[in-house]
């Protein structure tokens, strides 16, 4: 499996640590659970961003129609 070396302050490392002793865990799977959980988020975020652009972009005429003004100015006219 492919490694990364990581490098991290001496307070940083010390409550790394701290956290791992605290949970029961090691170092090594404390930082890639940590990164692990960022990328689940990561992804998510992508995949609901895309599903509000597929939302909007069948539901524009409606979006349209119900705010008038944010139409205009999205179209360069003054509001």
């Amino acid at each position: 499996m492919p490694a990364l070396n990581v490098e991290f302050t001496d307070r940083e490392l010390e409550d790394l640590r701290q956290i791992a002793k605290e949970r029961g865990t090691s170092m090594k799977a404390l930082v890639r659970e940590a990164a692990a959980a960022d990328i689940a988020r990561h992804r998510a975020l992508q995949e609901g961003a895309e599903a509000f652009r597929s939302f909007f972009t069948a539901h524009a005429e409606e979006f349209a129609a119900a705010f008038p003004d944010d139409e205009r100015r999205a179209s360069g006219e003054a509001a």
